[in-house]
């Protein structure tokens, strides 16, 4: 699997514009992207997702592991750690995540428009 890149999130995201949340908060679709290929550790996660403190990281895991997205794996040989993987009722959002990006796409310059104003 590869490794997630550091520029995987332009700065000024999309999602920030969108008029509704996907997975709970505001933070919960990129942690899902960011999923998408598969497990995933703690510190992999804060590569892209720098921007987002752990704490706040944490809280979004919790949560989207709560509603069913998120499952999360404690190993314990050879040594301690925790990943974290999409469900089924996860990747079921990947589809529509991609209809939301490609709208969000669309319309930018509109959202932008309707903030400033």
């Amino acid at each position: 699997m590869e490794a997630l890149r550091t520029d995987m999130f332009e700065e000024i995201c999309p999602s920030s514009l969108l008029p509704f949340r996907i997975g709970g908060d505001k933070w919960a679709g990129l942690v899902i992207r960011c999923l998408e290929d598969g497990p995933r550790r703690f510190s992999e996660l804060r590569v892209p997702l720098a921007r987002v403190s752990p704490k706040v990281l944490t809280q979004s895991l919790r949560a989207l592991e709560r509603n069913g997205f998120v499952h999360r794996t404690e190993h314990t040989t050879p040594v301690r750690r925790v990943t974290y993987e999409l469900t089924e009722l996860g990747r079921s959002l990947l589809e529509p995540m991609r209809v939301v990006c490609e709208w969000t796409a669309e319309h930018w310059d509109e959202l932008l428009d309707a903030r400033d104003s």
